[in-house]
């Protein structure tokens, strides 16, 4: 359904149609659709923000609690920030999107451990995102990538939302890291690191002119 209505909404985000206030109830429709089918539409999710910016009295502070969640899922990119930036102080500061503000924050600190226990906390406020934990478990092993070489297992079982063995498992494998004893063993940074051989042109002319400037 996700697919059929993207192309649906692509029609409406075309010219000043962008801006049409009676899109508005099509376009609540798809985000619900997206936080059930784990898809995600960020141009569309940023239609839905202008028109409740342009129309105050239509705002639905649902759809837009569903909006922040879904940009949460694609740390690390800027697509949260996309969004706050088309919402007042007065909105930003209300329940529960004042909760996701704070979310964002600790998950921008990398402060995992807090991340969890506070969507543990909550269940309910990302209950209605299709696949909200694994994304940002995503998110997790990206940070862990490149920081870590070996990390302790129970060390990343916490980063990861105090997950089981056999989940575990399942994103060691999915990463191609290696397990030993205690230890998961993420990479050796070294090899990550690209030399690039940087190579300056300097033509007669402007050798000369430095040359003569020297004397």
């Amino acid at each position: 359904m996700a697919e059929a209505m993207k192309k649906t909404v692509a029609g409406m985000l075309k010219g000043i149609e962008r801006y049409n206030p009676d899109n508005l109830g099509t376009l609540e429709r798809y985000v619900e659709i997206q936080a059930r089918e784990n898809a995600y539409d960020l141009e569309a999710n940023l239609a839905v923000l202008k028109l409740y910016q342009f129309n105050p009295r239509m705002f639905n502070i649902d759809i837009t609690q569903l909006i922040l969640l879904k940009a949460l899922t694609n740390f690390p990119h800027s697509d949260f920030i996309l969004c706050k930036c088309l919402l007042n102080e007065a909105k930003l500061a209300q329940e529960p999107i004042n909760q996701i503000i704070y979310l964002a924050h600790i998950l921008e600190e990398c402060d995992f451990q807090s991340f969890w226990k506070r969507v543990m906390a909550a269940p309910e406020m990302t209950s209605k995102i299709a696949g909200f934990l694994d994304s940002i478990r995503k998110f997790v092993c990206h940070v862990v990538g490149i920081t870590y070489q070996t990390i302790e297992r129970g060390h990343l079982s916490q980063l990861l939302g105090d997950i089981d063995d056999i989940t575990m498992k399942h994103w060691i494998k999915k990463y191609g890291w290696k397990e030993e004893d205690k230890l998961v063993f993420i990479a050796n940074q070294d090899e990550n690191i690209k030399t690039k051989n940087i190579n300056e042109k300097i033509d007669f002319e402007s050798s000369g002119a430095v040359m003569a400037a020297s004397r």
